[in-house]
């Protein structure tokens, strides 16, 4: 008699079935879950070593599957498995195949992904990113290491023509060896500048026909004068018999300015109340004088009228921009102001005031330092002559109109930002 029968003669539960029958299901459903549990630990062992071993660094997933988060992606070590294929596998084995690595044209060769690098060098290492340049020489043989043995602080730019020559020779000798000297050229003509022998150390650009406004948008750039504590941009036609570079730093310094230029000598030419070197003075702020005697009878122009503001230009924070000095902030500021097209520059003595916080404070003339204003209309003879005009002239009437063209910009561009952030403008400072 079986063990089996001789319990089912003594037990029987309360549905009419064997105690027996019960016990060998559950024995049986315990022997298939040991059994899975063995399986699955065998397959899963063999699924995680046919993968091999991997870093962390970076994952990008398509903004539909996620939010456009960064998150951590597994960086292949073996060469021969890209990351795509990591993730197209796992993809598989989740069953959702739609799941693909951004960017999509990232290659097994270049998997670095950095959005703080500047733009379009997101893809290398931060380490190796150089933003910014300079103006220092570099030899062709030797230690890079040892090519630059003085790196100068400041720059200073000169747009010039040849027939200045001597009157730039005469300024560069005002510079100290802490300046680096970079030539203009509007005439073409460099090689001839080597009979100083300042120039043999100095960077020359040349094109025809440019003003120093558009080399300074196109060779001036923030990045590439990131080394300067200060930049010079000069015209050629200035008198330094009574100005020392090192001398008015000092004075700059001393006052706090980052825009300023050399006091303007009153007994030589025309130039603003504002820039008038005052005696007894080491810097001005601001003046109160009357407008200058050719706005006399002038109304069309903006800047022909008494000052509304007396920490306004032109009666406070003004420099004209026959030789303007910016620090290296106060450029990166006015260098994104200067339009591409506008080459001349006028208005924008009017408008560097936005750059610096408080302008009345920040923007001053050096009386103690002054240069003359020698008013040589030397590259506004560069232009043509029209209908019988002289061409200085023709350039005169550009530069107007150039004014004109660059406030109304000024103004349109105060107004749409208001107009964006849904708040009702100031009255404009454009002149």
């Amino acid at each position: 008699m079986s063990l089996c029968y001789v319990m089912n003669q003594k037990i029987v539960n309360k549905m009419g079935r064997t105690g027996c029958s019960a016990i060998g299901r559950r024995s049986n459903q315990s022997t298939r879950v040991i059994l899975s549990t063995f399986i699955g630990v065998i397959f899963g062992f063999f699924v995680g070593a046919s993968f091999p071993t991997f870093t962390i660094t970076k994952l990008y997933l398509p903004s539909g599957l996620l939010p456009t988060v960064g998150l951590s992606y597994a960086e292949d070590r073996n060469p021969g498995l890209s990351t795509k294929r990591v993730f197209n596998g796992w993809s598989a084995l989740r069953g959702n195949k739609n799941i693909s690595v951004a960017p999509q044209n990232l290659s097994s060769t270049s998997k670095i992904w950095v959005p703080s690098n500047p733009r379009g060098a997101e893809r290398l290492p931060p380490a190796i990113v150089r933003a910014e340049s300079d103006f220092y020489l570099h030899r062709l043989w030797g230690k890079p290491s040892e090519d630059v043995t003085v790196k100068q602080k400041y720059l200073v730019t000169f747009t010039v023509g040849y027939d200045m020559r001597k009157n730039i020779d005469a300024a560069v000798k005002k510079f100290s060896d802490n300046f680096t000297i970079l030539l203009f050229h509007y005439d073409g003509r460099t090689t001839e500048w080597d009979e100083f022998e300042w120039s043999k150390r100095a960077i020359h650009v040349s094109a025809r026909k440019q003003t120093k406004w558009w080399y300074a948008k196109r060779f001036l750039h923030p990045d590439i004068v990131a080394p300067y504590d200060y930049i010079f941009i000069w015209d050629e036609d200035l008198g330094v018999e009574n100005f020392n570079a090192e001398e008015y730093l000092k004075l700059v310094r001393k006052h706090g300015l980052e825009i300023s230029q050399p006091g303007i000598d009153p007994s030589k030419g025309i130039t603003w109340p504002m820039t008038k070197r005052k005696n007894n003075s080491e810097v001005h702020k601001g003046t109160d004088e009357k407008l200058p005697v050719w706005c006399h009878g002038e109304t069309r122009l903006a800047a022909c009228k008494p000052c509304a503001d007396p920490h306004l230009p032109p009666c406070a924070a003004f420099v004209e921009i026959m030789a303007p000095v910016f620090s290296r902030n106060a450029w990166r500021c006015v260098w994104h102001m200067i339009q591409n097209d506008l080459v001349h520059g006028w208005g924008l003595d009017f408008s560097v005031q936005k750059c610096v916080e408080p302008a009345h404070e920040k923007i001053g003339v050096v009386d103690a330092q002054w240069v003359v204003h020698q008013s040589v209309p030397s590259l506004g003879n560069q232009g043509e002559t029209n209908n019988g005009q002289a061409p200085w002239l023709g350039v005169k009437d550009r530069c107007k109109k150039e004014w004109k063209m660059f406030r109304d910009r000024l103004t349109n561009a105060e107004k749409a930002y208001y107009k964006s952030m849904g708040i009702d403008p100031p009255n404009s400072t454009a002149v």
